[in-house]
């Protein structure tokens, strides 16, 4: 389960470090009828090179506070970092 915090409406999507104990991630996808949760699903797919079925955003939908769960990746969050 990863802890997010979500800055939508950014020049381009990117992991920005952390925010307090939750990983940081800029969305270039504006806050408007889900976009944001969309991008970030695909975006967080991505980096953890999982199919879109297998990243599911539990809590947060309409918060920049998000909690979602990734399924079946071998790649360690910490690794988003550096």
């Amino acid at each position: 389960m990863l802890t997010l915090h979500v800055q939508p409406g950014a020049k381009r999507s990117e992991v920005a470090g952390l925010h307090g104990d939750a990983l940081k991630i800029r969305l270039a996808a504006p806050p408007i009828e889900g976009r944001a949760n969309e991008a970030l699903l695909r975006f967080i797919a991505d980096c953890f090179l999982v199919p879109l079925r297998d990243v599911e955003l539990k809590q947060g939908a309409q918060s920049r506070h998000k909690r979602v769960e990734v399924r079946g990746s071998a790649v360690a969050p910490e690794s988003l970092l550096g």
